[in-house]
């Protein structure tokens, strides 16, 4: 899979020049903007640019910074992959491969400023390499899980009109089931040492790439990026962020939250096709001129992951908490931690018998943080301040928390209510700039002065936040967002499923997971029921993301017999958790 291994002299480039663009063109400034700008900026105590890109007004300066020695040789890029296969890029050669791939983006793939990309790979180091170069061309970049099936392809490629599709191999067969139903995707850019009929091979173009690329000079508020998110009903929305809302936007999260500097390496186990992956692994690390260490395992395994925490000099690691509920299992005193000093934790809420044990067994803190792709943290347990267990921590800057009631009015400490963001008299920049054709969810965010995030909680005296689940049917389980609708969906396909209803249930382990009341066909009643869940979970593993299918069934005469899908759900979820 990895192609850039195989050419060992991509890791010894070296530029024989500077950057394309050192300096922003309006507001008179002549000079870079520093990460100090970018802080005030994100505090608001400075107004936002006219023109932003994060690959010229960010990564291009620490690759000068790299030329002139005022940053340390860490590299910006470390990949490995278990196996013997390593890549270092510094920031100056991630500057110029980069520029070849835009170019290959831009000529070969004929792509232009404002196309839209689908990008469905592993956590390879093409997928930082495209994402910057999509983000030097102005084309608008669409991650997505290589867990997506064909059916979850094509909502996403027809959804956003994506005109090209630069995909792995393991997914390569499911897109080419549905790309014929696409008529807007023109090209496909095979990510792969092998070539295949029908697709570009990006390692054919990129060896012939020029180096020689001009930065598009991108507005601030210009669209970067789409995240297809999950709701309670229908299918996923395309939340859009501009190219300040994330490249400015976590600045603040890297220094408070993420504790960063330009000499730590921090690992983060966030799938690529998820936001966590954008705000650990891109914006907020390399913001503060981190490095990003990156570990491909085919699987998770908790003894892969301790032997790597000691073998690389990894200072920052950032992992739900489902992967320290497993870790804390092991005797942990074995392993030495030489360069650990931050670990991180958020996706779903940290248990506190965890907390602890981690923290007896390491010596080190857990610091929750709670957010969501529209927009960013939003509170987080930072350093130097009490932690205290269960809790998600405080409101993050520039963010003004509140808990709301359903008429948008504030409610005193200790009274449960919806989690909302107060808005000035602008909407944040850091926030995402809408659900891509649908303006009436979009509209929906707002309730009187706050954003509300559609999550339940509770804060304290002390204004620490606690978080007590969603105010819609979302499930939350090991860090994956999975909407009812989308499961429920894929069940009354299978011939066996009369009607179905999807809840969350509880679970040592992810703390919740999918679980499906199946009413079924009169044919299917005498079938083994342990037979017949196996066979349920396998549909619904092919025709959804694998990681929705529904752990648990129960099969049941009937639902119960409400008006909406919501209110049916609310009755199931509420004597689901009741039987704990």
């Amino acid at each position: 899979m990895m192609i850039f291994f195989r050419y060992q002299t991509f890791r010894f480039i070296w530029l024989t020049k500077p950057p394309g663009r050192h300096f922003h063109k309006d507001r008179q400034l002549w000079t870079p903007l520093t990460l100090a700008d970018f802080e005030a900026i994100n505090r608001c105590d400075r107004p936002l640019p006219k023109t932003f890109n994060f690959a010229a007004d960010v990564l291009d300066q620490w690759a000068q910074k790299e030329k002139t020695g005022e940053r340390p040789a860490n590299p910006a890029l470390w990949w490995v992959n278990g196996k013997g296969d390593e890549v270092k890029w510094s920031f100056r050669e991630l500057a110029s491969l980069s520029r070849k791939a835009a170019n290959v983006l831009t000529k070969p793939c004929g792509l232009q400023r404002g196309d839209h990309v689908a990008v469905i790979l592993p956590r390879i180091p093409e997928w930082w390499l495209v994402n910057v170069a999509c983000i030097r061309t102005g084309i608008v970049f669409i991650p997505g899980t290589i867990q997506l099936t064909a059916k979850d392809i094509l909502y996403r490629l027809r959804a956003s009109k994506a005109k090209c599709i630069v995909a792995s191999e393991e997914v390569a067969p499911a897109v080419e089931s549905i790309a014929f139903e696409c008529p807007d995707l023109k090209t496909k850019l095979l990510v792969s040492p092998q070539s295949r009929n029908g697709w570009l091979s990006f390692q054919e173009l990129f060896q012939c790439a020029s180096e020689e690329h001009s930065c598009v000079e991108t507005g601030s508020q210009e669209p970067m990026t789409i995240y297809f998110t999950s709701g309670t009903t229908g299918s996923p929305k395309m939340a859009q962020h501009s190219q300040s809302s994330l490249g400015i936007g976590l600045t603040l999260c890297g220094r408070y939250w993420l504790d960063l500097k330009s000499s730590d390496i921090i690992w983060n186990m966030s799938d690529t096709g998820w936001v966590k992956a954008a705000i650990c692994s891109v914006f907020s690390s390399w913001l503060h001129g981190a490095c990003v260490f990156v570990h491909q395992m085919a699987q998770f395994d908790t003894d892969i992951f301790l032997d790597t925490l000691t073998a690389y000099p990894i200072t920052t690691l950032c992992s739900p908490p489902t992967v320290y509920q497993m870790l804390v299992r092991k005797d942990l005193k074995r392993y030495k931690f030489k360069s650990l000093r931050h670990c991180l934790t958020g996706g779903e809420p940290l248990n506190p018998e965890v907390l602890e044990q981690w923290r007896a067994q390491t010596g080190l803190e857990l610091y929750e943080g709670y957010g969501q792709t529209e927009v960013g943290i939003i509170c987080a347990n930072r350093k130097g301040q009490e932690i205290k267990p269960g809790s998600m921590g405080k409101a993050m800057l520039p963010y003004d928390v509140q808990i709301i009631d359903e008429n948008g009015n504030v409610l005193p400490p200790g009274k449960e209510g919806e989690i909302a963001l107060r808005l000035k008299s602008t909407r944040p920049f850091c926030f995402f700039s809408e659900y891509v054709d649908n303006p009436q969810k979009t509209a929906a965010t707002i309730r009187g002065d706050f954003y509300v995030t559609g999550d339940r909680g509770v804060m304290d005296s002390d204004g620490y936040f606690w978080f007590v689940g969603r105010a819609d049917d979302v499930i939350i389980s090991s860090g994956y967002r999975i909407g009812p609708f989308e499961v429920e969906s894929a069940l009354i396909e299978h011939p066996a499923v009369v009607e179905s209803a999807v809840v969350s249930s509880p679970d040592q382990i992810r703390r919740e997971v999918v679980k499906a009341f199946v009413v079924l066909a009169a044919p299917f009643k005498s079938y083994n029921p342990e037979k017949l869940t196996l066979e349920l979970q396998d549909h619904v593993k092919k025709s959804t993301a694998p990681y929705k299918y529904p752990r648990k069934v129960e099969f049941v005469e009937e639902l119960p017999k409400t008006i909406t899908g919501k209110i049916k759900r609310n009755v199931l979820r509420d004597q689901e958790w009741g039987r704990r």
